[in-house]
């Protein structure tokens, strides 16, 4: 018997997670609405209680995307410019030696749009304030003192503007920047520009929030090997406002399509969310929150083409617009950091294929 695509992809998924005995759990959602296609899967032996597709799910860098959303929605509210300094919104001490390279202090020289598109040269905090989390259980940093750290411990990459360096503390920035212009806590800003108007009842922010509407089924784990990291409550302040957005699959569907369909940020801005990018890493650029496949010839086919976000647990949700589908899902462990890429690039391949009837 001939399968359809959608046959197909789910085979695909639950061989490859049934394949790695070391994974707890795996989610997998694809949706099209000119091809008729809406898939929901969970996969996975659980921690107990078995899996769900309703299950709300830590996205690691993901979150990024909200956080861009965020200052997107304020530049358009006219709060602030994308080319603004942030020294115009953080503490001059925050600020003090902030970015020293090479002997000459560049922190005045950083715009917002350094941080968004990760081409402000600061270090990257987040694996070294991990493994001191992971060492000791006792470990705790607020999200500034995380940028204090940083400025004591670790020395900037490059000079602000001219390459793009992946690091959190960005946007650390960018969160303390947010609740300085908004006079809120990040998360509960979160929910009033992104979770309210894109309907997302059951979201939240880990160790920071609850949802709206509880989901039915628990929190699914993530794990760096056989650690599970749902109760590490040192993620509040070393993940932020570069994270921390926990969600069940429907609920990021409903973010990605009124990001799509510019209901929370116009087109315009959005174009320049995704245009205003620079080179991140072979076959990826990097614009504001957001990854941007880019074909390379012989090793990245054109058919790649598709732009989202990803997180080190295996996460993805990115947007095909030739094929119209929305790609969302999570390894929910480290070691799918890379495969997942793969994972998704095989999707696409099958939805490629000529068309069958479902």
């Amino acid at each position: 018997m001939v399968q359809t695509v959608t046959e197909e992809i789910e085979s695909f998924f639950r061989n490859q997670v049934q394949g790695d005995p070391t994974l707890k759990n795996a989610y997998l959602l694809v949706h099209s609405d000119t091809r008729e296609i809406h898939l929901n899967l969970a996969e996975g032996p659980g921690e107990g209680t078995g899996v769900s597709p309703t299950q709300p799910v830590f996205m690691a860098s993901v979150g990024k995307l909200f956080t861009s959303v965020i200052l997107a929605t304020l530049h358009e509210q006219g709060h602030l410019s994308f080319h603004d300094p942030v020294s115009r919104y953080l503490p001059p001490d925050l600020m003090r030696n902030l970015h020293v390279w090479r002997g000459r202090d560049y922190s005045a020289s950083i715009q917002i749009r350094h941080l968004l598109n990760q081409t402000s040269g600061l270090p990257d905090n987040f694996s070294s304030l991990l493994r001191m989390a992971q060492a000791d259980p006792t470990f705790a940093m607020s999200p500034r003192e995380a940028i204090e750290w940083t400025t004591d411990n670790l020395k900037p990459r490059a000079v602000p503007g001219k390459r793009a360096r992946y690091t959190d503390t960005n946007y650390h920035l960018l969160g303390l920047i947010v609740e300085h212009l908004c006079e809120e806590p990040f998360h509960a800003v979160l929910k009033r520009l992104v979770f309210d108007p894109a309907n997302m009842k059951a979201a939240y922010m880990l160790h920071y929030s609850q949802p709206a509407t509880p989901a039915p089924s628990p929190e699914a784990g993530f794990y760096i090997g056989s650690t599970r990291l749902n109760e590490l409550k040192a993620l509040a302040g070393i993940d932020f406002a570069g994270g921390g957005v926990v969600a069940p699959m429907e609920d990021l569907l409903a973010f990605m399509k009124a990001l799509t369909g510019y209901h929370l940020v116009s087109r315009d801005t959005l174009e320049i969310m995704k245009n205003d990018d620079a080179r991140l890493y072979p076959g990826f650029d990097y614009g504001y929150g957001i990854w941007k496949v880019r074909p390379i010839p012989l090793l990245m086919p054109a058919r790649y083409r598709s732009w989202g976000v990803l997180g080190a647990t295996g996460a993805y949700m990115f947007y095909h617009p030739e094929l119209d589908t929305y790609l969302i899902g999570s390894f929910n462990s480290t070691s799918w950091q890379k495969r997942s890429v793969r994972f998704m690039f095989r999707v696409i391949d099958l939805l490629s294929k000529p068309a069958q009837k479902e």
